[in-house]
């Protein structure tokens, strides 16, 4: 039995289901292939679980400093399960509005693990999908088009096993049923870094393993070097430039070590557990990649602008082909190659008006092009910054460590980037965006007025230190 479509798409995360909805709008004919659950990584196991825990590790935090607004606040616990709880019951009242999306807009959904097929006598063309149910039993499903969407999973370092008991990944992490008493963080990437931010708050001893030489590598260096300052006033331990070495990997009662080779000297780390956090890899096995023609390129697939692979009905999206793995990134290819599958006309994707976003306390965000970037490409720059200390919402909230910095082109006066550090800066980094989108300049953005008080002024102070002018500096 076989079962005609317009566009399946295999894989049910962000990417996959927005992809789906949007192809729905265009009338056409829709199935999307799961074989866990509808929402993906991002809703079951990254950025909803995730930050519902960093908000917990928030509230003990500001609970802890009571005294400092005035609430005196006493017996101050933890209850990990009660965190643990609350995630889920998000998790699953976004599960259920997902599975709401898929219904209101008459898409498909098989529950099963699909691979792509080469030509057969179901399709004279690759891509017919077989869709495989736990019981045994298969369905073949036949479409126009193919759009993959099968997302990522955590990556480890060559030779260190993940026992998923002294050794674990974001994927464990989120699953602990109680809090251990120090951790040692390889990776000092956004994941990493959160993880970091959330078991400090929570009262476990932390240290993080980094193989480059600062944290948060891919963003501003004036960010890297300020979130370093802040974790050390935190007390946790940043070892920068760091290699890990995973033959040396012992495990004791109760605890965990492991060396490092740092300027030439090797450092020993000792922790109740070991999170690894050294970013993701692409799942690409076991989807019938071999029977196309569509190349695989350093363990992602190899797609143009519009998410075409070498055969072009099948596309690829999301953290399956690399780049910018976030979950904001994929729905937007995702309705970029449906859109192309219906034979509109979208914009590629500027990869440089992306936001990017990490959820630590303090927050950060930025989009465009960092100062050296900007700098290496040939610009002439001039900067604006501002901190957070100046802002009278930022004193109010009793968070008012980090800074905003604008970064333009001397000669056009275009912003070229923004990069935050402080509270709600997550937030904030949507009106970056979008100055981004319209090409706009500091000028524009300081003659938007902004209301007082709120955090949004430092974007106005900001995009004024540019060119001096600054207020309240």
């Amino acid at each position: 039995m076989s079962n005609e479509y317009d566009v399946v798409v295999l894989g049910g995360g962000t990417g996959g289901y927005v992809a789906a909805i949007r192809a729905s709008q265009l009338g056409m004919k829709v199935a999307v292939v799961e074989k866990d659950k509808l929402g993906g990584t991002c809703l079951h196991r990254g950025c909803i679980p995730s930050k519902a825990l960093l908000r917990s590790a928030e509230v003990y935090h500001t609970l802890k400093n009571g005294a400092y607004y005035g609430v005196e606040v006493s017996d101050i616990g933890i209850n990990f399960l009660r965190m643990q709880e609350r995630k889920q019951e998000i998790v699953d009242q976004l599960h259920k509005g997902v599975q709401h999306l898929m219904k209101k807009g008459k898409i498909d959904v098989y529950e099963g693990t699909g691979r792509i097929m080469g030509p057969s006598i179901f399709s004279p063309q690759a891509g017919a999908i077989n869709v495989e149910y736990t019981n045994g039993e298969a369905e073949i499903l036949v479409p126009k088009f193919v759009l993959i969407a099968t997302g990522s999973r955590p990556r480890t370092l060559p030779g260190l096993t993940i026992d998923k008991e002294a050794v674990i990944t974001s994927d464990e992490a989120l699953e602990l049923k109680e809090l251990p008493r120090s951790v040692l963080i390889i990776g000092g990437g956004v994941i990493g870094i959160e993880w970091a931010s959330l078991f400090n708050d929570l009262g476990v001893d932390v240290e993080i393993v980094e193989y480059a030489d600062r944290i948060l590598p891919f963003e501003d260096e004036d960010i890297s070097k300020e979130i370093a300052r802040l974790f050390k006033k935190r007390k946790i331990k940043v070892h920068t430039g760091a290699k890990v070495l995973p033959e040396t990997l012992s495990r004791g009662e109760g605890n965990v070590t492991i060396k490092a080779e740092q300027n030439g000297k090797e450092l020993a780390f000792t922790a109740e557990k070991i999170l690894v956090s050294v970013g993701r890899q692409a799942n690409v096995e076991d989807i019938g990649m071999n029977n196309v023609d569509a190349r695989i390129e350093n363990g992602v697939i190899k797609v143009n602008e519009m998410y075409q692979t070498n055969e072009p009905h099948i596309y690829a999206i999301g953290d399956v082909i690399g780049g910018l793995q976030l979950a904001h990134v994929a729905s937007h290819e995702g309705i970029v190659a449906v859109e192309h599958m219906a034979g509109l006309r979208p914009r590629p994707i500027d990869y440089t008006m992306v936001p990017k976003c990490t959820y630590s306390r303090p927050e950060v965000a930025s989009v465009g092009l960092t100062e050296t970037e900007a700098r290496a490409k040939g610009y002439s720059v001039k900067i604006g910054k501002f901190s957070f200390r100046a802002i009278g919402k930022a004193l109010v909230y009793g968070e008012y460590d980090g800074f905003v910095k604008f970064i333009a082109d001397e000669k056009t006066n275009d912003v070229l980037g923004i990069h935050m550090i402080g509270p709600h800066v997550t937030d904030l980094i949507a009106e970056g965006a979008l100055a981004r989108v319209l090409d706009a300049t500091p000028w524009e953005i300081a003659h938007t007025i902004h209301p007082h008080p709120t955090l949004s002024e430092i974007m106005g102070e900001a995009a004024l230190a540019v060119d001096g002018k600054a207020i309240h500096s």
